[in-house]
């Protein structure tokens, strides 16, 4: 599915990749078929945390990375016995990888393993300079005054 925010565009500024976002998130989901299972929890102002539900991996089977505004988690599951004859087989054990788009200034605290889940807490720091600041409004002969005064 790819759709057109051409006409959206005439009235941002700056959200020149939100297409992009758009159908990667999309595409995401039919290449991930929703393994594994994840939570987005905002637990904060300005803190997130996602969760993926990731029982039977050990930490040194997942490996977490940031680039580029993007959180990657994957999954390598090593190869166990293979002699084992299952008669059913509903746990997971297939290798995976997930990606989440962060916003900017969102960046990456820690990530812990709890109980079969994955725990990786965001936290959203935005700079002084982006913050939101006051504009004093001054007249036209307010104006002229305090150039005369910074000119003596």
């Amino acid at each position: 599915m790819k759709l057109d925010l051409t006409p959206l565009y005439s009235h941002t500024v700056g959200y020149d990749r939100f297409g992009s976002l758009l159908d990667a998130a999309f595409s995401s989901e039919r290449q991930n078929a929703g393994y594994p299972p994840y939570d987005i929890e905002l637990v904060g102002e300005n803190r997130y945390a996602i969760t993926l539900a990731v029982a039977g991996f050990t930490e040194t089977e997942i490996d977490v990375q940031v680039e580029q505004g993007v959180l990657t988690v994957r999954g390598k599951k090593e190869d166990k016995k293979k002699d084992s004859r299952y008669l059913h087989r509903g746990i997971a054990a297939r290798s995976f990888e997930r990606k989440f788009n962060l916003a900017d200034h969102v960046e990456v605290v820690n990530a812990q393993m709890d109980n079969g889940l994955l725990h990786v807490s965001l936290q959203k720091e935005i700079p002084d300079a982006m913050k939101p600041r006051k504009i004093p409004v001054s007249t036209v002969a307010t104006a002229a005054l305090e150039g005369n005064a910074d000119a003596a």
